[in-house]
């Protein structure tokens, strides 16, 4: 017969994903072990063995929560019916909104995605593809020529991701633009950017 879950299991687990998230971000993937992952949650190794076999399964689901959560997220902010640079200044805004308080998460799937075996990669790398594709569209409704030139679209909305990805690196709540305000400020020069390209080579 199967073990029946703990009332508090749901609760346990989501407190382990964060500690995981916060020593995996801080140590490095490789640098942490599941010793130190139990002391840091309070709790004995073969407690946190009850909840993960391994420390691979426990770093996949960090990140595949924090992924979804982020699809999820962009996905219910996507407005096709909005005029192409609101639908682009939604996403946008979702995105860095969903990125607030998830540093931790941000800077492993960032650096220790790839420390995965490769099928756990893939899976991942499935929510992030849907992540890009939402993102690609948005922009090949500002310049629908990219549509022709795959050449500039990938490397456009690569270069979007790469402002949104590493703000982390800088940004400060309290700091002289409001997140608001960097959503804004990206959507504009990503906008008025992806006009222009429409005479290149590819």
């Amino acid at each position: 017969m199967a073990r029946t879950k703990a009332d508090d299991y749901d609760l346990k687990q989501n407190s382990i994903l964060r500690e995981a998230a916060r020593l995996f971000a801080r140590d490095g993937y490789d640098r942490t072990s599941m010793a130190s992952l139990a002391e840091a949650c309070g709790t004995s190794k073969a407690l946190l063995y009850h909840y993960y076999k391994n420390k691979d399964a426990l770093l996949f689901d960090v990140l595949s929560e924090h992924l979804h959560e982020l699809v999820d997220t962009v996905e219910l902010a996507d407005d096709p019916d909005a005029s192409p640079d609101q639908r682009l200044r939604g996403l946008v805004g979702a995105l860095l909104d969903a990125y607030r308080d998830a540093d931790e998460c941000h800077k492993v799937q960032v650096s220790e995605l790839s420390k995965l075996p490769k099928p756990l990669q893939t899976k991942l790398k499935t929510l992030e593809r849907r992540l890009v594709e939402i993102f690609t569209q948005a922009l090949l409704g500002i310049n629908p020529v990219l549509g022709d030139k795959p050449g500039l679209i990938k490397p456009a909305t690569m270069s979007l991701f790469g402002m949104l990805n590493w703000h982390y690196m800088w940004f400060r709540p309290n700091g002289a633009m409001s997140r608001e305000d960097y959503a804004t400020f990206v959507t504009q020069i990503i906008a008025d950017g992806v006009r222009g390209l429409t005479r290149n080579k590819r």
